[in-house]
Order: structure tokens, then sequence, then C-alpha cells
């Protein structure tokens, strides 16, 4: 574990080091590279290294999770110099743990400029957090690690096949479409009681999804790359359909998932201001665990506080212990208010974040679930706490209580305490 924060800390560092140089503008080929420095940090903070046909996609070169245990390896994807209308992209890792190779390839070409309408391919075969819902419409988010990947133990293996259209049918309404099969087995030991009685613990799946991200309060405009978000405006909007087809392709199960996700900031992000996120869902039909809800834990089951020490997540639970609740219906809520910054000097500015969190949810039917316990959210967990951010090179400290009606009775249980990383090039 030691190894693996030492490297991070040398790569925030490395980034920290470029951030930090003042290039001169007393001629116009100063003034050129600063260009080409901004463009260039404005890439790594997407999780690229830009080279002159393809970036290389920083979200493989390291990670660490219960399961893979080191996880590293390289990815790529081509860039405008090499085609305008068709991209590749690919990866191959390996997890030093389970001893597996991993890795996806894809690509896909451009049919209208204006509207941003791709269609893609892809073959993956990889690992997945059980309980866990993307948005297809979600923009590239990078960070240089992942917080709840470093104690998540909970994944299945998946093999899919997928072609899918993205297109922004406005200016504030995106859309993407994907139909894919896929072959899932869970890496842990699972079993589904299909209604017939028949118990399944590797399974077929034949899916269809639609996503929406409507963002109406957003400004934009058409630039050499096409439509760029100019200013963020909110409420944004994200609404996702997924139904799995039964014997389509040998798919094992029949269920449908509706998905939605609003954000919300009121205030200005430079002072102080409040984020508001909702995210609900519900799962009808023979859906097994790998596809339920798991309200985004991110608390090791350990004896004490400092065993527990971790990094907290953006947007998870921190009290919550992985695996502790899955559900077909949920719905999470959370609020944040960020005090404004503590002008300690230009650089040096820590900032308050208070933070209050609530879920709730139910499963209909648990007893299909085999070889694994769980409980219900149905009468609400709530927790509450701050964050105190970038109090050096973006590190920070969590501190959050569980208290309601899931509150447990080992008084120390309900306790996290965690660091935050929090930098944006």
């Amino acid at each position: 574990m030691l190894t693996r924060f030492f490297s991070l800390f040398l790569f925030i560092l490395f980034a920290f080091s470029l951030h930090a140089q003042n290039p001169t503008e007393k001629d116009a080929e100063s003034k050129q590279d600063s260009i080409k420095r901004k463009e260039f940090l404005k890439q790594l903070g997407n999780g690229f290294f830009p080279t002159k046909y393809f970036n290389s996609d920083l979200r493989y070169l390291i990670k660490y999770n219960q399961y893979e245990g080191v996880r590293t390896g390289l990815g790529a994807v081509t860039n405008d110099a090499f085609s305008k209308k068709y991209r590749l992209n690919s990866y191959v890792v390996y997890g030093f743990r389970d001893g597996r190779f991993k890795y996806s390839i894809g690509g896909g070409f451009r049919v209208a400029k204006k509207t941003n309408t791709w269609i893609n391919v892809s073959y993956t075969d990889d690992l997945q957090e059980t309980g866990s819902t993307k948005f297809l419409t979600d923009k590239r988010f990078f960070q240089f690690f992942e917080p709840r990947l470093l104690n998540i133990d909970l994944f299945h293996k998946h093999v899919t096949k997928a072609i899918a259209i993205e297109h922004q049918l406005l200016p504030e309404l995106l859309t993407e479409t994907e139909l894919a099969v896929s072959n899932i087995d869970p890496t842990y030991s699972y079993g589904y009681v299909l209604d017939n009685n028949a118990v399944i613990h590797s399974f077929h799946l034949s899916t269809a999804k639609v996503a929406l991200q409507w963002s109406p309060f957003s400004q934009f405009k058409s630039t050499k790359n096409g439509l760029t978000e100019t200013k963020a405006g909110y409420p944004k909007f994200t609404l996702q359909y997924t139904k799995s087809f039964n014997d389509v392709f040998k798919s094992e199960f029949s269920f449908s998932k509706l998905d939605f996700r609003t954000i919300y900031k009121i205030g200005n992000e430079k002072d102080k201001f409040s984020e508001i996120t909702l995210v609900s869902g519900i799962a009808n039909g023979n859906t097994p665990l790998t596809h339920m809800y798991h309200a985004y834990p991110n608390n090791i089951t350990k004896e004490t506080v400092m065993q527990r020490f971790s990094v907290a997540g953006l947007n998870s639970f921190e009290t919550m212990y992985f695996n502790e609740f899955f559900s077909d219906k949920f719905a999470t809520f959370q609020f944040k208010h960020f005090v404004k910054p503590f002008n300690i000097s230009q650089r040096y500015k820590p900032q308050l974040v208070l933070i209050s969190r609530y879920a709730i949810g139910d499963m209909k039917n648990p007893e299909k679930h085999q070889n694994i316990t769980f409980g219900s959210l149905k009468n609400g967990y709530t927790e509450s706490g701050f964050e105190i951010n970038k109090l050096l090179f973006g590190f920070g400290l969590s501190f959050t209580y569980r208290y309601g009606a899931y509150h447990l009775s080992q008084f120390t249980d309900n306790f996290a305490f965690k660091f935050t990383f929090n930098v944006s090039l």
C-alpha cells in the first residue's frame, strides 16, 4: 500500500511542478509556448498524455483494489491528427493478485459533425463492481486515483460486445443508445434462483440502453472540435433506461432498469456555494445482484476507526460498509455546502465543506440471491460530517458520523475518519 501511495505522490508532485511554472509572455514565441503548455495541462487534467497521433490514457497506469491487488497497464486513443472522422481506442491491464490480463479494443466513426454523431463498437474483457451503475452519457471524468477502488472486493467478470450511437440531439440534449451482449461470471460464490427454481451462477445478458443528458441552463458554442460547453448551468438531468431481453442471443434474464440523476449548484464556485445531488433507480423483473444497486458505500470492515482510515470518495457514503446493503429500488440525496476558502496566501487556500447524505431503498425478493448476506435500506440511512480540503498538495481530511435507523451499537463503528484528495489542472 505504501508503494502505491508513494508512486501517486511522486506523480502529483510532477503534475504540480508543471502547473507551477509561469511562462513569460514577452514575445510571440513565449505566448505560443504558454498556449501549448495550457493545452498540455488540459489534456493531462482530462487523463491523457498527448503524442502526435494518439493520446496515452492515464486511467490505466496504476490502480489498486482488494480483488486484483495492484492493477497496471496501458491505454490509448487516437486524436485528430490521426483522423477527425475515425477513432480507435484500446487498453490492456494486468492484476497481480488474480493473475489475469483484462483488455478492451474499440473504435468509431463520425457520421455527422454538426450533431457530433458517432457510431462506436467495442469488445471488452474486464471486471465491473457488483451493484454499480454507469450512465452512458457521462463525460470522461479523470482522477489521479479513484478512492473507492482501493477497498472494493465484489466484482464480476464480463465479456461484452457492444455497438453504440452517440448523438447531440440539441445543444442542451445529449443522447446515447447501446446494444450489448455480455457473458457474466461473478468472482464470488453467488447464485440466482429463477422462477423455475433453477439456480444460475454465471449467465448471458442481451441488453439495450438509452440515455439522455439534459443541460437546459448551460451555454454552448461550436468549435473546430465540435460543440463545446462554455458555461455549465444547473440543474443538470440524466435519465437512462436499460432493458435485458430473455432468449435473445442466449440471454437468460428478463429485467428492466430506470436510473435518474440530477445535480444542482447554488452560488459561485470561486466563493461559497452549495451542491445537491439526487440519484435514484428501480429494477423490475429477474435482476441478478450484479445489476442491482449498492448506494455507493466506502467503508472497510475493520475493528477500529484508524484501521478503517482510507480515502474519502466524492459522492460515496463514508460510514456505509461495503456489501452491507443492496436494493432493487433506491434513492440517495446528498447536500454539500462549500464554505468560502480560507485566504491564507495566494496559493494556500484550504476549504471547509459541510456534508449530509441520506439513502433509502428496498429489495422485493432477497431470497432469490443465494450465498450472500446483505441488509435493506427501507428505514432510511443518514450520515453527516465535514471535510477540510486542500491542506497540503491537494490532500485534506474527512470526518463523518452515521446516525438514525442504522446507527450501530458499537459507538466507534459509526465514525469514518479519512483523507481527501482534490486537485485540478
